[in-house]
């Protein structure tokens, strides 16, 4: 009889993530855990059972637009997959959204929604990008203030019932580029107390969003980010036609995210609202950026998640060389590092989603203000580089049948790979990192946090490890110090392995705190395993540095510009999260 190889399965995915189960047990009152659980398990059996097989038979369909019916008219409208239409109504239903804003669990709120997203996500094909782009707009309007677009939005944000709730777009990228969005374009002409905008919108996910956000420069405000202005605007009637002055020019062709509809947009006149004002566009979008990078982080964890799983199954049923690949040594080993690098990133991601419920919840200490500014970045450009990475050994430990695209696994390279992409690339946010941590000097409050985890480590091989990242997060104070206000190019330089080295650092402090109390509690060695593998994967990215040849390197550049008290030379284009 001829072979036939079985595919990779999924059980419930709630109850079989213990790296998710472990994390909740220790973060949350008994009575929080006990009140969620049933929706963690009912979303864990959503993912593993119905969402993954229509995900699998949902597999060629992409977004379609029809720009003319029948009879010539223009009508720009996009058509979603089967999935994507599901997806919809299940966040709705479930409280992605609707849960943070709620605040049933009050700073924990925040745990809550997210581990309900990192279990969604992975059966979804990216529809965390609307949900971090809805989350972000209905932050941002509250931020603001501005009562009449809360009342009129916000409300259907957090809405629970999918034929009333909205999700909305972020408009940010033009011709001129993504990150420097200080070269921003469009123009916005007052009409009454409103705006008219014009200009094109280069690439707008999720363009069949009830709304967006979008940036604009007001008539005779000057060039940069301060002369720009951050504006509210519709994109569909009640009908779900497309509002005057909004064009379709056609879809992106991408790499991957391909269930996203990213569309090229003209405006010609789209009737606006500001936001906050006539000014200071690009620092007003920093609450936005604070919980779409989040979702960044968050959704990076998960998607490394859902690679681990297939492949371990896979493992089970594949057998080569005279057994199972799961009796295999080697195998098992790169399966491990996987195993490591995903646990670090996902305590570091749900750091950040706690710091953010502590804030919105008005909880959090004064110090920890600083250290949200410096982990939300961190977070997200650590844990997007890792999901490549993960992504591209988990494709590798299928052999052929992961290059092969009916099997469903090359897309978790291909969305993967947006990640590093979205929300400020790794350099653009590794300047975010070393300009917070030298004017706010958020590395101190990152070096008090880690030696507070470190406390809480009291078994002698883990404290090993607690002391790697304490010595790592110091050669990094040291280096920045060493380097402020005397080289900014060095600066700029390194900013990358600065910002790498505080980000897997914190990963390695964080995973040993949890070791700890996973022997304690739940007498489990696994996460200690995890802990010292991440170890010597490599955490300190400085500890070879040269300063002295790199300065002189510089020099040698003509680079070498004091910083004049501001770092201009290290001038990120995107605000730091939190700023503002």
């Amino acid at each position: 009889m001829a072979f036939f190889q079985d595919p990779p399965a999924l059980d419930n995915q709630y109850r079989s993530d213990r790296v998710l189960r472990s994390y909740l047990a220790r973060t949350l009152p008994d009575d929080v855990r006990r009140a969620i659980e049933p929706a963690l398990d009912e979303m864990g059996e959503l993912a593993a059972g119905p969402l993954y097989q229509l995900q699998l038979a949902d597999r060629l369909n992409e977004p379609v637009l029809t720009q003319w019916d029948a009879w010539g008219k223009r009508v720009d409208r996009i058509e979603v997959s089967p999935l994507w239409r599901r997806a919809a109504r299940l966040a709705a239903e479930r409280g992605l959204i609707a849960v943070a804003y709620e605040r049933a669990h009050g700073a924990l709120a925040r745990v809550h929604q997210m581990a309900l997203a990192y279990l969604f996500d992975p059966s979804t094909d990216v529809y965390s990008c609307p949900l971090a782009m809805t989350d972000g707009a209905a932050k941002t309007l509250l931020a603001h203030g501005n009562r009449a677009l809360i009342e009129r939005a916000v409300p259907r944000l957090t809405s629970r019932d999918p034929d009333r709730a909205w999700t909305s777009g972020q408009w940010m990228t033009e011709r001129t580029g993504g990150s420097d969005v200080g070269l921003t374009e469009a123009v916005a002409r007052a009409d009454g107390d409103r705006f008219r905008l014009s200009g094109t919108k280069w690439f707008t996910s999720a363009t069949t969003a009830n709304m967006a956000i979008t940036l604009a420069r007001p008539q005779g405000n000057p060039p940069g980010g301060r002369g720009l202005a951050l504006f509210y605007l519709e994109t569909h009637d009640e009908a779900g036609a497309l509002s005057p002055g909004i064009a379709i020019n056609r879809l992106k062709d991408k790499l991957g995210t391909r269930k996203v509809p990213t569309a090229e947009l003209t405006l010609d006149g789209a009737l606006a609202s500001a936001v906050a004002g006539t000014t200071e566009g690009v620092r007003n979008i920093a609450p936005m950026l604070n919980v779409t990078r989040t979702w960044n982080a968050v959704a990076a964890a998960a998607s490394m998640r859902r690679g681990l799983a297939l492949a371990r199954d896979y493992a089970r049923r594949r057998v080569a060389f005279g057994g199972p690949l799961c009796e295999r040594p080697l195998h098992l080993e790169t399966l491990a590092d996987v195993q490591s690098e995903h646990e670090a990133a996902f305590h570091l991601a749900f750091r950040a989603v706690e710091l953010l419920g502590l804030e919105e919840a008005g909880e959090l200490a004064p110090r920890d203000a600083a250290l949200l500014r410096l982990i939300t970045p961190l977070a997200k450009l650590a844990t997007a580089r890792q999901a490549v990475a993960a992504a591209s050994e988990i494709l590798e430990s299928f052999g052929g049948a992961g290059y092969i695209e009916d099997t469903g696994l090359p897309r978790l390279l291909r969305d993967a790979q947006v990640l590093p992409i979205w929300e400020g690339t790794t350099n653009v946010l590794a300047l975010d990192v070393v300009k917070t941590a030298v004017r706010d000097g958020a590395v101190d409050a990152l070096h008090e946090h880690a030696t507070a985890l470190a406390a809480a480590v009291t078994d002698a091989d883990l404290t090993a490890a607690a002391r790697t990242a304490l010595g790592a997060i110091e050669d990094a104070r040291s280096w920045v110090g060493r380097n402020d206000a005397r080289a900014p190019a060095v600066l700029e330089a390194g900013a990358r392995r600065f910002a790498l080295t505080l980000a897997r650092a914190l990963s390695l402090a964080l995973l040993a705190r949890q070791a700890q109390w996973s022997r304690d509690h739940e007498r489990d060695n696994r996460a200690a395993a995890a802990a010292f593998r991440f170890a010597r994967h490599g955490v300190d990215l400085l500890v070879d540095d040269d300063g002295n040849a790199r300065r002189a390197e510089a020099e040698a550049l003509g680079n070498d510009t004091p910083l004049a008290g501001q770092m201009s030379g290290l001038r990120s284009p995107l605000p730091s999260a939190g700023e503002g």
